[in-house]
């Protein structure tokens, strides 16, 4: 289990095909601490450490993982969010996040605001997925609070902070996301589905 607070960046330094299978080699700050089988979030998506070398870690998205997030997406030297698993005894600062991509949005806008960014994405609703204003939504593994929920799309907004520790600053209008919906939201969502 994920919080959504971003531990740091992480730069890939090499993608390599294996049939339907990409292997990710990504430097951080945190590599050298990582070991061979730990669940790391990689915008958003939980994948597992396969291999380590001197400030580098390597995992694999396979081609489930693929169709569902924006890893295939990814060039050398881009950044991607990096967060270690929550241990039990610690904050859960930002919300419950499985490190499960739902599916991918594409950012509309990015709105600057007088020192803060509101970005907007737009999303497939028949997927039975939703937003509340004010409740939680996962944005390449970034907790963020929802500002406008519609059918189709949200809006969340930006701190300087979280801009500048994250991979939010590389993210322009068109450019495809991660998204994590609230878990507790699509539990809600499916119960009352059945009950239809």
């Amino acid at each position: 289990m994920f919080t959504g607070i971003i531990e740091t960046l992480g730069t890939v330094t090499d993608l390599r095909k294996d049939r339907g299978n990409l292997h990710i080699h990504i430097a951080s700050s945190i590599s050298d601490e990582l070991k061979i089988d730990q669940s790391i979030s990689h915008n958003g998506a939980c994948l597992t450490v396969v291999s380590l070398s001197p400030g580098v870690h390597t995992v694999t998205a396979i081609e489930e993982t693929l169709k569902r997030t924006n890893l295939a997406d990814l060039a050398i030297g881009d950044r991607v969010n990096l967060e270690r698993c929550t241990p039990v005894n610690g904050r859960l600062d930002g919300h419950i996040v499985q490190g499960h991509v739902d599916q991918v949005a594409q950012c509309l806008s990015v709105e600057p605001q007088n020192g803060s960014w509101v970005y907007t994405f737009r999303y497939k609703p028949e997927t039975n997925n939703l937003t509340v204003e004010k409740g939680s939504v996962t944005v390449n593994g970034i907790s963020l609070t929802v500002v406008d929920s519609l059918a189709d799309r949200f809006s969340v907004a930006i701190i300087p902070y979280t801009y500048e520790h994250t991979n939010m600053q590389q993210i322009k209008t068109g450019d495809a996301v991660n998204i994590e919906f609230d878990i507790i939201g699509k539990y809600v969502a499916r119960i009352l589905a059945l009950r239809s």
